[in-house]
């Protein structure tokens, strides 16, 4: 009997032999290389014998299934024999036979396996249409079993895996591949045991022992195992052990041994790449994520830490998520087209960090393979968030230094090594142009045609030292053709590898030195005016008051030749109480640092003769004064003239003043008349009209008081005045008091007189209507040398919540009031007072004033009249 054949998968592609696995429903298991290299196409594990070809199905006994399925585990093996075509399908090519096994399996409720192993015969000729009998004769003739077996032998003997058959743990064959793994001499394993043979190493015996119970309840098992051969380094091997048959006493095993160390030795170096990767990956400040569809696959800690997301939760998010796209003006799209096409991309991207802000981070992007990106990326993200905050504010420390730049007046070029490179305003207003025009451009395109013009020899520049200055003075052309000198300092700087910047501070003084050259005629024309002029000039020394120069005209004042009045004090010039009261003045000039007006009369023989005179201080811009300028003009004709005028004026304005009052008065108190004869005829108006009589007699006693008075009006006299009207008027008594000493010597002026008046004539008429009748009003000026006050006093009661502030202005009343006193010399307040209502005014200066006290001599910036002989 011939036992079954099994093929193990180590060395089923190996073997130079086509074969073909199939199960007894004709499905194929499985099929190796040779066999697509016989039939010229593959046969696909899963296809159905039912569906091959006529040769293959004969080939497999698959024409004749009966026989086929009744060939038996112990049986010998099926012989075939088909002619197979040529490729492009004209006539036969080659004749194949072949040999069906049925494999046993320990699992009789899986379907039966049959190996078929197929090899050519001979080649054939192209014959005709049909196959010769003689052919299908031949094709009946099986291959022998020796045949068979040698031909295995070869094969197992050229296959790199050691496979050796066994019977217990008795060797009966093996390949000569299987007795090198071991260390064996070759040819002399057959037939012995295996403890035997590997009495040098007997793991492989701890190994066989342990694997017989999982081949007696499964059929197969397989470990790894490190072999020593003596004279050897030790090396690994993949063992596979298949049970034969269903029979276990004694137990055939199929050992197959693979030689795994080169596979060991690539494992360890990966585990160890591995390693140091996790490493890398888990302490590396760099924050690191793998991406792939879109999402986040893997990240380090460094990255969560990053983004200040400790949960380390960023697994499953994408990329974008940790982008802040509000600021960020990367487009995704476009980075990820680049990293598509170049396979890497780098750039900075603003993340944003879990406490709301963002932080700018360098972002780097490589495929893991270039050639598939859907097999995802790597990013790395670096903080650059203090360098790009940094650059920041560099950047708009820059912008605001320009805008400070741009605002001065002082025109600013800075120049690079290919030319100018920035101007501020100025110098753009300055040189006529955009700085588009300049820009790049050599700054002697600015240069007049001078050959040593400092913007064409630049010699200088290579003398000076960081930060040293260079003053120059030149003339400088405009892009519109003006022509106008400048004053400037050169400042050479060094930056960034010792490169060279020049910056140019230039000053138009075209116009100064036009403005000193009027200066100067100026001078000369003002004293060509001083010395025609006809008041008396002269300039004094400030710290001796000595005169430093004088015209003619001072000739008058001074007294004498004003030509020997040079470098004499006042005490030489005038008698000493003229001199005092000179000196005085001019001190006082010289101390406050302004003008200081004068004027003097002085007895003359004939007539006194009055001079307006004027100190002015005179110092240069920064400094102190040094000199004193005196102006005096003899004004004496003048102010007679002035006077007299004066005289005649005020009498004629005097007389005019009564004749209007005194009208004003008669035409008020005839309307008076006529609104109460209306009030008369009408009694429902009669309240309305009685208001506005009082309010109408109140201006009639104010200009009444007015007639026979010129200017301001004494308050005493207005307040009774108006206290008499509202007695006469609604017949009810008011008791008027005045208290403290000056209280009758205030004075209203005109533009105040007629609505304070008013106002005392509203207050009066409201207490009446809204208070007590049978109780009296009472009405008390107080006074002092600072303010007046007037206080109204009547029985009756405010409404609850009153507030003075929310009474709206009017014609009439409160609001009528409040729109009449003065704002800023006036206060007043209405309050509840037990069960009276307290109604007050208070009267500052300059809404009423006391009188002048007569006084000799004038502020210091006003006049001042002495009498002094001549």
């Amino acid at each position: 009997m011939t036992p079954a054949v099994h093929v193990d998968d180590a060395w089923f592609d190996l073997v130079p032999l086509a074969m073909l696995e199939f199960n007894e429903h004709g499905k194929v298991i499985r099929s190796n290389a040779a066999l697509t290299s016989l039939l010229g196409h593959p046969v696909k594990a899963g296809a159905s014998l039912s569906h091959a070809g006529a040769a293959l199905q004969r080939l497999c006994g698959w024409d004749a299934p009966l026989t086929l399925l009744a060939l038996g585990p112990e049986d010998g093996p099926l012989s075939g024999q088909a002619a197979v075509p040529k490729q492009n399908g004209n006539g036969l090519g080659k004749l194949l036979c072949s040999q069906v096994w049925n494999q046993a399996h320990a699992d009789t409720s899986r379907p039966r396996r049959f190996l078929c192993s197929i090899q050519e015969e001979r080649s054939l000729p192209t014959p005709s249409a049909h196959i010769p009998s003689t052919i299908q004769t031949s094709a009946d003739k099986a291959l022998s079993q020796e045949q068979l077996l040698h031909e295995l032998s070869t094969i197992l003997d050229s296959t790199p895996a050691g496979i050796a058959y066994m019977r217990g743990d008795v060797v009966l064959r093996c390949n000569r591949r299987f007795e090198r793994m071991l260390g064996l001499t070759p040819g002399t394993t057959a037939g012995q045991r295996i403890d035997t043979l590997l009495t040098h190493d007997p793991r492989i015996n701890r190994v066989m022992t342990q694997s017989t119970t999982e081949l007696k309840n499964g059929g197969q098992f397989e470990s790894e195992l490190e072999i020593v051969v003596p004279g050897q380094h030790a090396r690994w091997y993949g063992l596979s052990l298949r049970r034969i048959g269903e029979s276990t006493t004694p137990m055939e095993v199929i050992a197959v041994l693979s030689d795994i160390t080169r596979i060991r030795a690539q494992q360890a170096q990966l585990h160890a790449l591995g390693r140091d990767r996790d490493l890398m990956f888990s302490l590396s400040g760099v924050g690191i994520a793998f991406v792939r569809d879109s999402s986040i696959q893997s990240a380090n800690p460094a990255l969560s830490h990053l983004i200040g997301d400790e949960s380390g939760s960023l697994v499953g998010k994408t990329l974008t998520s940790l982008y802040a796209t509000e600021i960020d003006t990367n487009s995704e799209p476009d980075v990820m087209s680049v990293l598509r096409s170049l396979g890497h991309w780098q750039g900075e991207r603003a993340l944003r960090h879990r406490r709301g802000t963002a932080l700018w981070a360098e972002v780097a992007l490589r495929l893991v393979n270039p050639h598939r990106p859907e097999e995802g990326f790597i990013a790395s993200f670096v903080n650059v968030d203090d360098r790009h905050r940094a650059e920041q504010n560099l950047t708009l420390q820059a912008d605001r230094t320009r805008a400070i730049l741009d605002s001065v007046f002082v025109g600013i070029v800075t120049l690079d090594s290919q030319g100018i490179a920035w101007m501020n305003r100025s110098a753009r207003r300055m040189f006529a142009g955009d700085l588009a025009d300049f820009v790049g451009q050599p700054l002697s395109t600015v240069a007049t045609s001078d050959i040593d013009h400092p913007f064409r020899m630049t010699d200088y520049l290579d003398h000076l030292q960081d930060g040293q200055t260079h003053t120059f003075e030149c003339q400088v052309v405009g892009r519109d053709g003006r022509v106008f000198w400048v004053v400037g300092n050169a400042v050479v700087t060094y930056g960034e590898f010792n490169q060279r910047h020049i910056t140019y501070a230039l000053l138009d003084i075209d116009r100064r030195r036009q403005a000193e050259a009027q200066t100067a005629e100026a001078q000369a024309t003002l004293q060509r005016i001083i010395e025609m002029a006809p008041m008396a000039i002269t300039l004094m020394d400030a710290k001796s008051l000595k005169v430093l120069e004088s015209n003619q005209a001072a000739s008058a004042f001074l007294h004498m030749d004003a030509s020997k009045a040079l470098g004499k004090a006042p005490e030489e010039l005038f008698d000493t109480n003229r001199a005092r009261m000179l000196r005085a003045d001019m001190l006082a000039s010289l101390d406050n640092g302004q003008s200081v007006h004068r004027e003097y009369t002085v007895a003359g023989k004939v007539a006194a003769q009055i001079w307006d005179v004027n100190y002015l201080p005179l110092n240069k811009e920064g400094q102190a004064i040094d000199q004193l300028l005196l102006v005096a003009t003899d004004v004496s004709e003048q102010r007679k003239a002035e006077q007299a005028r004066l005289d005649a004026a005020i009498a004629q304005r005097e007389m005019l003043v009564k004749e209007v009052h005194h009208r004003i008065k008669n035409n008020l108190q005839g309307v008076a008349g006529l609104l109460q004869q209306i009030a008369v005829r009408k009694p429902e108006m009669a309240s309305a009209i009685a208001e506005v009589v009082g309010q109408v007699q109140a201006i009639a006693q104010v200009y009444g008081l007015q007639v026979g008075a010129g200017g301001p009006l004494h308050l005493k006299n207005v307040i009774e005045a108006i206290t008499n009207s509202v007695q006469r008027t609604f017949g009810r008594p008011i008791t008027l008091t005045f208290e403290g000493v000056n209280a009758p010597d205030w004075l209203l002026p005109e533009a105040e007189s007629i609505p304070i008046a008013l106002s005392l004539n509203e207050l009066l008429t409201n207490a009446h209507k809204h208070g007590n009748h049978s109780a009296p009003l009472s009405c008390l000026v107080q006074s002092d040398e600072a303010q007046v006050s007037i206080e109204l006093r009547n029985h009756g009661q405010l409404p609850d919540g009153f507030n003075l502030a929310r009474v709206p202005g009017g014609v009439s009343g409160l609001g009528l009031v409040r729109a009449l006193l003065p704002r800023r010399s006036s206060k007043f307040t209405l309050t509840q007072d037990g069960e009276q209502v307290l109604t007050r005014i208070e009267l500052v200066p300059p809404g009423i004033n006391l009188p002048p006290t007569p006084h000799v001599s004038g502020a210091a910036s006003g006049h001042q009249i002495a009498l002094w002989p001549q």
